[in-house]
Order: C-alpha cells, then sequence, then structure tokens
C-alpha cells in the first residue's frame, strides 16, 4: 500500500463519473473538508485487511504529532502500477475507514471508482506532506521439516580420543586443542549469526577477489577478474581429482519442481531452505545440492553390481540455500556457491565404509594441495547412537586417519536420510567455523528415488549411496585460505595465496622503460612454460612497484636493470622466504614448476601491462 499524506487547510471534491464498473454508488455533488490529513490512499496486489489496519495505527501516531483528529480516506490508484484489483482494493479501503472510526478517529472516505473534480490547499509545516509505504505482514518461510527438527534436535556431545574413549564435552581436557575447544563451543552454542566483520571480507576486496553485489539478493557476490581466475583454478583442480578417483561427470538442472513426489519428500528430509521460483502453473526450488539431478539421472540407469561402487559428479555452479540474513558473510556463507557434489553407489554397508574411508583420504588429499594442511581445520562425525552402538571401530578409524581427538554429535534416534556425517571444518579469526570437505552415509533416499542395481542372481537390490563434496563450497576454501594468512601475518608470517592459485606468480618491474623489451622476452618465456606473468610499465619508482606488488601478494618479483641484462640473469625477490636471489631465468622457470606441477593452469585474465589495467576496488 502507498499512501500521499497531506495536511489541508481544506480539501474540495466532486464525484464527476465512474471510472470503472466496480464503482460505489455516490452523490454527485461538491464535498469541502477543512483542517484534514487527507490519505492519498493506493491499494496495491497483495495487500490485505491487516495492511489497512496498519496503515491507520501509523496515522494515529502522526495524527498526535500534529494535534488532529480528522482523515479523508481518498481511493487514489495512480501511486503504483502494480495495484490491487477493484474488489479486493475496495474490501480494504473499507477496512481502513471502519478501523479508523473504531479507533476514535473523525473519519470521511470519498467514493471509491470515479473520476472527481479536485481543489486542496496543504499546510506549510514541515510534516504537512509525507509518503508512506504499508508492506503486508510476512507469510512464515516455507521451510523443510528437517530445518524445524535440527533447531529442536536434542543431540549429546562428546569428545571422541584416538583411544575410542568418549568423552562429554564439558569433562573433556582442552588444554592441548585450543582449536578443538573453539570449535565445540561455536557448534554447541548453534550461535552462526556474525557481529564484526571477518578479516577475510577485508582481504577479498582489497585484492580484488570478490564484493558483494547490491543489485543482487544478499549472498549472492560478484568476482573481480583475479577472484574468477582463483575461484576456476580450483573448480578445475577438485573436478581432476574426482575424476581421478573414478567420478563420472554429469550435468544436472538447477531448478526442480516442488509436487515431484521424490524431491517432496526429499526436501522435507533436508536442512536447508530453499529459493522458489514460479513458472507458468509450476513451482519450482533453485537446488541446494547435486543430490536430485543425479538421482533422477541414476534412476533410469541400467546399474548392475559389477558397476558398484557407481561413482557421479557435478561440480554445480551454482547451488542455492536461503541461509539466515545474519548469518550470511563474506566467502564464509552465501546463498549461491560452487560446491562439488560426488555421489557413490554401494551394494552394501561393508562396500559403503570401504568406499568412505577412500573419500576421507581424498578430502584431506584435496585440502592439502589446496594449501590446508590438516592442522589447519577439525574434524565432526555425527551419527545416530544405534549406528554407533553397531559401528564402533569404523567410526574410531575415522579418528585415528585424523591422527588428534574429534567432535562428535550424538543424535538419539534418525530423522535424516543418513546414520553418520562428516565434515572439516575451518575455524576462523572470529572463533566461527565454517564445514568444508564433508561425506554421508544415506540409507533411504535409493527407495525413495527408486534407484536400484541387479545383483548376481538377477534381483533388483536399494544401494547405499555416500554424499561427498571432497573441498565443500569452492568460495570457502578461498575463506579458509584467506583466514590462514591473516592469521600467519598475525604470528609475523608473510600472508599468500599458494603460488599455483596466485593470480600473478612472477612480475617483472623493468627499471626504466629501456629495459621494457628484455623485460618482454622474459615474459614471454615464462608464459610458453605455463607461467602467469606481467609487467609493471607505469611511470612509477622501483622501490614503489615493489611495494604495491608486496601488497598484492604476488610471490615473485624480477627486477629487470642493467645488470640482469649484460650478465643474462634474473633478480628474484620471492616473497614467501624474504630473499633476493640471482638465477638464470631456466633456473627461475624450473622452481616454479616444480612448486605447481600437477596444478591446473589457466592463463592470465587481465591485461599483461599493468599501465593498461583498470582498478576494481578503490
Amino acid at each position: 500500500m502507498r499512501i500521499l499524506q497531506l495536511h489541508t487547510d481544506f480539501i474540495e471534491y466532486e464525484p464527476i463519473e465512474k471510472e470503472i464498473a466496480q464503482a460505489e454508488e455516490a452523490e454527485k455533488k461538491k464535498y469541502r473538508l477543512e483542517d484534514i490529513l487527507v490519505l492519498f490512499t493506493c491499494v496495491e496486489e497483495g495487500d490485505n485487511e491487516e495492511v489497512g489496519r496498519k496503515a491507520i495505527e501509523e496515522v494515529k501516531d502522526f495524527l498526535q504529532k500534529i494535534k488532529s483528529n480528522r482523515i479523508l480516506i481518498y481511493p487514489f490508484a495512480h501511486l503504483s502500477s502494480n495495484i490491487a484489483r477493484p474488489n479486493d482494493a475496495l474490501k480494504v479501503i473499507r477496512e481502513m475507514e471502519n478501523f479508523a472510526k473504531k479507533s476514535g478517529i473523525e473519519t470521511f472516505r470519498a467514493p471509491f471508482g470515479w473520476n472527481k473534480a479536485l481543489q486542496i490547499k496543504v499546510k506549510g509545516h514541515p510534516l504537512a506532506e509525507q509518503s508512506r509505504s504499508i508492506s503486508p505482514l510476512k507469510k512464515e518461510e516455507k521451510v523443510s521439516e528437517a530445518v524445524k527438527v535440527e533447531e529442536k534436535i536434542k543431540s549429546s556431545w562428546f569428545i571422541l580420543s584416538l583411544d575410542g574413549k568418549l568423552t562429554e564435552v564439558n569433562k573433556f581436557n582442552f588444554s592441548k586443542y585450543p582449536r578443538l575447544k573453539k570449535f565445540s563451543d561455536y557448534e554447541i552454542s548453534k550461535v552462526r549469526a556474525v557481529q564484526q566483520i571477518p578479516p577475510h571480507v577485508t582481504l577479498m576486496k582489497k585484492l580484488e577477489i570478490a564484493d558483494y553485489e547490491e543489485g543482487s539478493d544478499p549472498g549472492n557476490l560478484r568476482w573481480y577478474p583475479k577472484g574468477r581466475l582463483i575461484k576456476s583454478l580450483l573448480e578445475n583442480f577438485v573436478t581432476q581429482k574426482v575424476i581421478e578417483y573414478g567420478g563420472m561427470e554429469v550435468e544436472t538442472p538447477i531448478m526442480y519442481d516442488f509436487q515431484h513426489p521424490a524431491l517432496a519428500n526429499y526436501l522435507n528430509r533436508f536442512p536447508a531452505r530453499q529459493y522458489i521460483v514460479k513458472s507458468e502453473d509450476k513451482e519450482l526450488f533453485l537446488r541446494f545440492s547435486a543430490c536430485f539431478g543425479q538421482f533422477l539421472m541414476s534412476k533410469d540407469a541400467q546399474i548392475s553390481y559389477k558397476n558398484l561402487p557407481f561413482k557421479i559428479y557435478e561440480l554445480t555452479r551454482y547451488s542455492f540455500r536461503r541461509e539466515k540474513s545474519g548469518e550470511v558473510v563474506g566467502l564464509k556463507r552465501l546463498r549461491a556457491f560452487t560446491m562439488p557434489d560426488v555421489h557413490a553407489f554401494c551394494k552394501d554397508m561393508k562396500q559403503a565404509m570401504d568406499e568412505f574411508i577412500i573419500r576421507f583420504k581424498l578430502c584431506m588429499e584435496v585440502l592439502k594441495e589446496i594449501g590446508l594442511e590438516k592442522e589447519d581445520y577439525e574434524l565432526a562425525i555425527r551419527f545416530t547412537k544405534e549406528f554407533y552402538e553397531k559401528n564402533k571401530k569404523f567410526v574410531l578409524s575415522l579418528v585415528k586417519l585424523f591422527g588428534r581427538p574429534v567432535l562428535v554429535e550424538i543424535w538419539p534416534e534418525r530423522f535424516f536420510y543418513f546414520v553418520l556425517k562428516w565434515e572439516f571444518n575451518f575455524v576462523d579469526n572470529l572463533n566461527k567455523a565454517a564445514a568444508l570437505s564433508t561425506d554421508q552415509i544415506d540409507i533411504e533416499n535409493a527407495e525413495r528415488y527408486g534407484i536400484t542395481y541387479t545383483d548376481k542372481n538377477g534381483k533388483k537390490k536399494y544401494p547405499i549411496i555416500l554424499h561427498c563434496s571432497p573441498s565443500g563450497a569452492i568460495e570457502r576454501c578461498i575463506y579458509a585460505l584467506l583466514e590462514k594468512a591473516y592469521s600467519e601475518q598475525q604470528e609475523g608470517k608473510i600472508p599468500k595465496l599458494p603460488l599455483w592459485l596466485s593470480p600473478t606468480q612472477v612480475r617483472i618491474i623493468p627499471v626504466s622503460n629501456k629495459f621494457l623489451k628484455e623485460s618482454e622476452k622474459i615474459a614471454s618465456e615464462l608464459e610458453k612454460n605455463y607461467i602467469r606473468v606481467d609487467i609493471d610499465d607505469r611511470e612509477e619508482t622501483v622501490s614503489k612497484k615493489i611495494r604495491e606488488a608486496e601488497i598484492e601478494w604476488v610471490p615473485i618479483i624480477c627486477v629487470i636493470g642493467s645488470k640482469e641484462v649484460k650478465e643474462k640473469i634474473i633478480t628474484a625477490r620471492i616473497r614467501e622466504r624474504k630473499e633476493v636471489k640471482e638465477m638464470k631465468l631456466e633456473k627461475l622457470i624450473e622452481m616454479i614448476k616444480e612448486e605447481i606441477k600437477e596444478k591446473p593452469f589457466k592463463p592470465l585474465s587481465l591485461p599483461k601491462y599493468l599501465s593498461k589495467r583498470a582498478i576494481f576496488v578503490s
């Protein structure tokens, strides 16, 4: 609802002719009202009687300010292009009138649906002219039953040690494990809202990686060229590792029908909030994982026991979750994110557990090569009490692979589709945590979706499904790397990204323009060897160029002057080691290739010359 509110000396109006078929009956004569608050009122689509009452409540407060008690409700459709249907609008207008009168306000109303001649004189005080916009009360958000249960579920929390001992969290000695203590406190509190800006948000802007996009929904970011390059390299790397593991890469739709029987049932078993899209006569939801498409695809496949484990993979760009607004922050928790998702269909629990161990090791390897060591994250394992009682050795084997005590959550009974899940969780500089790699043992969805395999006796059976993201959301990997870099900087170390992820791996700084051609030759040789290089050809001092390269976290800086040209050497500043080395170009290439071997490569998607670059973040 939109209201143009005018405090007037007088208003005079006369109904001339009916404008619409639903117009009220009215007498064609002049009406004059003096010293009155006029409410030019436009009822919009979706407004109801509650909106009308809410409008009058706001007007009551205003009347006290101007020391008046007289209003004229004047229907006026011209304030919006989204007007309600006439019958609905009249119903709201009448409710406004009735509620105002019941509230003790002297109330008048101009007839609805008429063209009227109008004269008006507005008072001259500062509050005389105002506009109002009143929205309907928000409907209760449609969320899955799993979300509601997750908020209410009562679980037991323990620390599981390498010797198999379960200790209640409040009785465990955390003196040797301070970060595990921070993680445990965070998980058990379930307080996810962020009260201050995490360090990685400042860094992602400063390094021109990513930023908030005001023109979109919160949690949907813009990615600058450097950020898109980093993100793309990570996407390629994780996909490469999953294919090596045996995952078959597919692609599936990003939206699905709410009324599809298998999907509707699954939604209520998964603790996530959805984006809703309406298309013609269908209500669709945007996917929050690759499960839907992969499961529907697998249902139609002919799978033999000889094909198991059957591994299917997609890197979803994007998955969507309507995270609570207070929890959406930077790269840690987004509403649109890139999630590598690999499922394995196994013939029985034994095969599932064997595969689970393989995938657990795969996840640790993926994070290590991304730049996150085992010491950088904590492990949480969650399971039902019944599953644990039957499989204690298996659960303990995960803890032993991890190598130190882990947080355990035990559910008294199963509500979700899985009986066990684990996550590697990064604890940031605000003592908040975010899950990276994860895997789950799903005992429901094969039957729900009608996914079967044929056993050696020719019988159809339902497989057990494992859900794994080897890295977690790609954006969270960057979040963790930036938070880790900030933490290391606080300890006096050099903040950095891994060399293979650094947008510029080598920056060449000619001492003057006369060394530009030699710099170009060196750059060309580096590029032939799949090394990202740029040239700072700006008219700035060498010291300023070096300083700015350091601020950009450029790993290797090569200054080219007369000595380098004469002796055919490179003077390389190795940022991570805080050292300057003179070496042949071939040696530099060999050193870089050794460090980034077997990692994906993409060329720099920015102008090679810094003088040609725009500045994305000022």
